[in-house]
């Protein structure tokens, strides 16, 4: 018999971000009752070994390009082992419900497919999840007007002639203090619904490295796994990163590799990130489905 009868969240961050971010959406849902766990994913957060250049001020531009990265080398493997650990460590404090916003999409994806009698419910905040190989490789069904690509051009570090890993991207979030526009710019792609000061503070929990290598087939739904996991979508409705056309585009392939299983479809009128600077909103709903 389990220790805890209520559902134990286990948080999954996007790309370029690490634990820290579920803290305010954790603390909503302590006062609820609920327990819960925030990953950091490999090369993330607070025990990764960040380059230093990102976060002396002033900022010395060179010196970040050229630092290497502990994004290095990660793959998709790696995510999944660390998630699969914490969640067969957790598992018997109560039924797990995974959670992902973003790219942790993937990885939350590529978990269920590879544990899932170990997971009672898998939910996507806005998050990434691909249910043909061919949306790996080919242009997509859909339009997708998004502003975190335009924003994202403008504080991204060129990797240096000799980079060990080209699949790293190297982001620096921080920049955006000292220019109101790219501010407002990222602000607008990323978090809208939040104050400027709420965007601030996650300007500055954000890690500058994120290794795209992890779009690889593994990350696939199938049927046989992912499938067999109740699966819930979460649309966020005033999202301008993952738009919510793009949002229902994956929602209908997915549907059609489990019809008799289909996401469970939920909408809040949030941006990318509200579940940082509304935590209540996304609390609530949590615990609705819990």
């Amino acid at each position: 018999m389990r220790a805890h009868s209520r559902p134990l969240f286990v948080f999954v961050h996007g790309g370029s971000s690490n634990a820290r971010a579920w803290g305010p959406l954790q603390n909503e849902l302590a006062l609820l009752g609920h327990l819960s766990y925030a990953v950091d994913l490999p090369g993330h957060g607070d025990r990764a070994d960040s380059p230093a250049a990102y976060y002396r001020q002033p900022q010395d531009a060179a010196a970040l390009a050229a630092a290497p990265s502990p994004m290095s080398g990660v793959t998709l493997r790696d995510n999944v082992a660390h998630v699969v650990d914490a969640v067969r460590r957790l598992a018997d404090h109560g039924p797990v419900v995974l959670v992902g916003n973003s790219l942790g999409g993937l990885t939350i994806s590529a978990v269920a497919n590879a544990v899932p009698d170990l997971l009672d419910r898998v939910v996507y905040l806005s998050a990434l999840c691909l249910s043909d190989p061919a949306m790996l490789t080919e242009p997509w069904d859909v339009v997708d007007d998004n502003l975190l690509d335009a924003a994202a051009a403008r504080i991204t570090v060129p990797n240096p002639p000799d980079a060990p890993d080209p699949a790293v991207a190297r982001l620096n979030w921080r920049s955006a203090h000292a220019d109101p526009a790219l501010f407002a710019q990222l602000k607008t792609a990323i978090m809208a619904d939040a104050t400027d000061g709420q965007f601030r503070v996650l300007l500055d929990s954000m890690d500058p490295d994120e290794n795209y290598s992890v779009l690889e087939p593994g990350v696939v739904v199938r049927a046989d796994g992912w499938g067999r996991v109740p699966h819930t979508y979460v649309r966020l409705s005033e999202d301008r990163s993952i738009t919510p056309a793009v949002q229902d585009h994956m929602i209908r392939k997915a549907d059609e590799v489990t019809p008799d299983n289909p996401f469970d479809v939920h909408t809040l009128a949030a941006s990318h990130v509200g579940y940082f600077s509304r935590p209540q909103l996304f609390a609530g709903l949590l615990t609705d489905l819990a």
